[in-house]
C-alpha cells in the first residue's frame, strides 16, 4: 500500500530535535545550466522531497495603475497549466499525497511543494510543478471569477478596521513607493487587469536567471541538480530589472485619524526600518525582542498591559525586505483611552531610543533567542524556508550556523547605535482607526480652518 504523505510527517514528529535541530543543515550552492541559483540540503531521515521556487516578482514590483496584478499572477499559476486544468491539477497532486504551497509578498512570489520522495510519486509531483512554473495558462474563465473574488474580499476588507489601518499605514509610512501599495490591489486596478497583464508580467518577471531554487530532503546531489534543471530550464526569458526602487525616509511626523464604529481604537505607530541585508540587522533583532518582540518581557508589553491594562496585546517589529521594510508598533485600546495608550507608547520608545537597553534585558534576551534557535531548523520545512530567503537575498551560506554568534555578539552600545540610525522618534506616521469621533472632527476642523486662511 502506497504510504501517506501525512502518515509519514506525523511518524516522523518522532524524530525532531533528534534529526535536524542538532546542527545546523550543510548548505550545498551552484547555478544551475538555466541560469537558476540553487540552494539545497541533503537528508535522508525522512523519504520526503521539500522544493520552493523564488521570483523577484512580489508586490512592489506592482504600479499603482496596475496594483494587484503581482498577486493575481501568483494565485493563478496553479489554476491552470498546459495540459492540465485546476481540477486535473488538484486531483492528480491528491493521488499522490503531494501538496503544492506559496507565499507571496512585497518582494517575493514563491511556489513550493512537499513530496514523498519515492520515484513514482515525486517524479509525477515534479512534473506538475514544472508545468505550473513553466507553462501557466491564465484562462480567461478563472481569472474572471477570481477578480470577481479578490473584489469581493477588498469590499469586505473596507469595512474591518484592522484591514483599515494596515492598508491606511502602508500609505502613511511609504507614500507613492511601491511598498505602499496594497498586495491584494486596489478595486479599480482590479477591475482592469486582463489576460494580458498576466502574461505579460509572467513573462518578464518569472526569469530563470532570477529564480531561486530550494531544495531539501531525501536526494542525492546529482538528483538535485537535474530536479532544479528541469524546472527552470523552460521559464520564460525575464528580462524585468529584479531590483526594487529605492525607499524614502520619512523627514516629517504625520497622525491621521479614522472614525470606525468599532468597540476599539486599532493603533500603528512606525516608518521605514531595515533592509535584509544591513549590518544593523542583528542589533535591531536583539533590540527589537528587548522592546516589544519579546512577548510578555518586552517593555511595552510590561509598560502598556502588565502594569496599566491597556491592551490585551502590543508589538513591536522589523519587516526587513530588499529595501528598508516597515518598522511598526501596534496595539488596540478601548477608545476612551486611546491617546493616552499613545503618548504611553511614544514615551517607551523614546526611553529605549534614548537611554538604550540594560545588560541585564540584553543577556536574557540574547539567551531566550539563541536558546530558541534550535526550533527554527527542527523541520524539512523551515530549513526550505530558510534556504529561500538566504538564497534570494544573498546572505552567506553559513547563515545558519553564525546566527547564534552573531547575536552573542551583540552589545548594549550596539543596539543604541543602531536604533539611533534606524528610528527616529520624531518622523512616525501614526494611524489610528476607530479614534474618539471628537479627535476626529477636531482635526478636520482644525484643517478645514488652516485651508481657509490660505486662501
Amino acid at each position: 500500500m502506497r504510504a501517506n504523505l501525512n502518515t509519514v510527517i506525523a511518524a516522523g514528529l518522532l524524530l525532531g530535535l533528534s534529526s535536524v535541530a542538532q546542527a545546523t543543515p550543510k548548505i550545498q550552492h551552484w547555478q544551475a545550466p538555466s541560469g537558476a541559483q540553487i540552494y539545497f540540503v541533503e537528508n535522508h531521515d525522512l523519504p520526503m522531497l521539500d522544493v520552493a521556487v523564488d521570483f523577484p516578482a512580489g508586490s512592489g514590483f506592482d504600479t499603482a495603475e496596475k496594483s494587484g496584478l503581482a498577486g493575481l499572477t501568483h494565485g493563478l499559476l496553479d489554476l491552470g497549466a498546459e495540459g492540465m486544468s485546476e481540477d486535473d491539477i488538484a486531483r492528480k497532486l491528491a493521488d499522490i499525497g503531494a501538496q503544492l504551497g506559496g507565499n507571496f509578498d512585497a518582494d517575493r512570489s514563491n511556489i513550493s511543494l512537499r513530496t514523498l520522495s519515492s520515484n513514482a510519486e515525486r517524479d509525477e509531483a515534479l512534473t506538475i510543478m514544472a508545468r505550473i512554473l513553466q507553462r501557466p495558462l491564465f484562462p480567461e474563465a478563472v481569472l474572471e471569477r477570481e477578480k470577481a473574488r479578490l473584489i469581493a474580499a477588498l469590499k469586505e476588507a473596507e469595512t474591518k478596521p484592522e484591514s483599515i489601518a494596515s492598508k491606511a499605514f502602508s500609505k502613511a509610512v511609504f507614500g507613492g513607493h511601491p511598498y505602499g501599495l496594497p498586495a491584494s490591489g486596489e478595486i479599480a486596478s482590479v477591475e482592469k487587469l486582463q489576460r494580458s497583464d498576466l502574461d505579460i508580467f509572467y513573462s518578464t518577471h518569472y526569469g530563470a536567471h532570477s529564480a531561486v531554487v530550494a531544495l531539501m530532503g531525501d536526494i542525492s546531489r546529482a538528483e538535485a541538480e537535474a530536479i532544479a534543471q528541469n524546472l527552470t530550464a523552460q521559464l520564460p526569458p525575464g528580462g524585468a530589472s529584479s531590483e526594487i526602487a529605492q525607499v524614502v525616509m520619512q523627514s516629517s511626523a504625520s497622525t491621521l485619524r479614522i472614525p470606525h464604529p468599532a468597540t476599539q481604537s486599532h493603533i500603528l505607530v512606525g516608518a521605514p526600518g531595515v533592509a535584509r541585508s544591513d549590518k544593523d540587522y542583528f542589533p535591531l533583532y536583539v533590540g527589537n525582542y528587548i522592546l516589544g518582540g519579546g512577548g510578555f518581557v518586552s517593555r511595552l508589553m510590561q509598560e502598556v498591559r502588565e502594569k496599566r491594562g491597556m491592551a490585551y496585546s502590543v508589538y513591536s517589529y522589523f519587516i526587513p525586505m530588499q529595501q528598508p521594510g516597515a518598522f511598526q508598533i501596534g496595539l488596540q485600546t478601548r477608545k476612551e483611552q486611546a491617546d493616552e495608550a499613545l503618548q504611553l507608547v511614544y514615551k517607551i520608545l523614546r526611553e529605549f531610543i534614548d537611554k538604550g537597553v540594560t545588560e541585564k534585558e540584553l543577556d536574557a534576551a540574547k539567551q531566550n533567542i539563541i536558546n530558541g534557535f534550535p526550533l527554527r531548523i527542527d523541520s524539512n520545512k523551515k530549513i526550505l524556508d530558510y534556504l529561500s530567503v538566504i538564497g534570494f537575498y544573498h546572505l552567506p551560506l553559513t547563515y545558519l550556523d553564525d546566527f547564534p554568534a552573531r547575536i552573542s555578539k551583540v552589545t548594549v552600545a550596539d543596539i543604541s547605535a543602531a536604533f539611533k540610525r534606524k528610528v527616529n522618534p520624531d518622523v512616525l506616521a501614526t494611524v489610528i482607526v476607530g479614534a474618539p469621533e471628537d479627535k476626529v472632527s477636531g482635526e478636520k476642523k482644525k484643517a478645514e480652518k488652516t485651508e481657509g486662511a490660505g486662501k
